[in-house]
């Protein structure tokens, strides 16, 4: 069952790509290596685990199968999406410079702008959907392009491939938010990214049982050099967490395939609905970015955005009346979820800031799980009605 030296698909990767049978019982499933500390025959003489801060047979498998699905060479686990970003930046200096998509994670904002400004970090937050914006913004002290496509909440589409062709012509790195696309939608290595970041809380987790973050490169400088964080920093899953998130990238291109179903039979019936102002999915022809996503995505996913008329009031009742969808932060588990941005997941976001964004108070995020799609609709339209 070694894949190591074969060329797979994705859904044989999901299930294989890191992973053999256990050496000593031939268990099938990577064992829960719950262990601190490593015996060794003497000094320095180990079998290649010596501390589970540095390394640990479980994490080392979701690692070398989320590699895999994002076609890297190297790959490093966190315990958090956050955790993750967090070493990946502070493999810079006090005094570099940041370009950021100006709609990013509220989470990575307040990280980039409450947190590591005050290691003399500098950062710009711009609207990546127009090259020129991001040519303008970069300086001489400039190191990396941060992109998140889609971007949350509102689902703009930034162009990959553009980006990281004016990143080396400038002789910057790119790093890729790939959370909302999952390896199996998006493949922002294979378009130029450096770097490729995930929650894996999210999608590739699948069940919203657990908290974890990836890195995944082909760059052995930045792989070291975020590895030492990673050690340093200490921001690592437990084992568990990391059994938990390869079971749930088993199923990865099976749970993409119907979110992605699902979310476009939504978008069409709110599109529709006489209680919805406008909505947002990269799936629908009147998305102004339609042509992209064609272009960089193998399907459209499964969150959608829109804003429900009537303003904060109804969008607080649709979010009140739901019986299915369930009202809470994070996204991308098997069950639907709702949340209204401006209130829970980009709390933490400057007014102005969601008011510069289009962050409604009628904006309404929604994260399409895989229950029966006549079910979803029936429960939107008792909540909007």
């Amino acid at each position: 069952m070694n894949t190591s030296d074969m060329k797979i698909h994705p859904e044989t990767a999901a299930i294989h790509a890191g992973q053999i049978p256990d050496p000593t019982t031939g268990a099938i499933m990577t064992p829960i290596y719950q262990t601190s500390t490593y015996v060794q025959a003497g000094p320095g003489k180990h079998k290649g685990y010596e501390y589970s801060r540095t390394q640990n047979p479980t994490r080392s498998a979701l690692e070398g199968n989320l590699a895999a699905l994002e076609g890297a060479k190297f790959g490093l686990c966190f315990a958090s999406g956050c955790g993750a970003s967090t070493a990946v930046m502070l493999t810079y200096s006090a005094g570099d410079h940041f370009v950021v998509c100006d709609d990013v994670y509220g989470g990575t904002r307040r990280l980039f702008t409450r947190v590591l400004n005050k290691c003399g970090f500098e950062f710009t937050f711009v609207d990546m959907t127009k090259i020129e914006n991001i040519e303008k913004a970069i300086k001489p002290n400039t190191k990396l392009i941060w992109i998140e496509t889609p971007t949350n909440p509102t689902l703009k589409l930034i162009d990959i491939e553009a980006v990281t062709k004016l990143a080396k012509k400038k002789n910057l790195k790119t790093l890729v938010d790939n959370t909302f696309m999952s390896p199996y939608l998006q493949s922002p290595l294979q378009l130029g990214a450096d770097i490729v970041l995930h929650s894996t809380t999210k999608y590739i987790g699948g069940h919203s049982d657990v908290v974890g973050g990836f890195i995944g490169t082909s760059d052995e400088a930045i792989y070291q050099a975020v590895k030492f964080n990673q050690n340093s920093l200490g921001a690592v899953p437990a084992p568990m967490d990391c059994f938990l998130t390869m079971r749930g990238a088993k199923t990865l291109p099976v749970r993409m395939k119907q979110h992605s179903l699902n979310a476009m039979e939504i978008a069409k019936f709110l599109e529709k609905h006489p209680q919805v102002e406008k909505v947002i999915y990269p799936g629908l022809p009147s998305h102004p970015q339609y042509e992209l996503a064609k272009r960089q995505m193998k399907d459209s996913g499964g969150m959608i955005t829109f804003i429900a008329k009537g303003g904060l009031e109804k969008s607080r009742k649709v979010l009140e009346k739901v019986r299915i969808f369930a009202c809470a932060e994070s996204l991308g588990g098997v069950e639907s979820l709702i949340e209204h941005p401006a209130i829970m997941t980009h709390a933490s976001v400057p007014a102005e800031v969601k008011a510069e964004l289009g962050i409604a108070d009628g904006l309404i995020r929604i994260s399409v799980g895989i229950e029966n799609i006549e079910d979803l609709k029936a429960d939107l339209e008792q909540a909007l009605r």
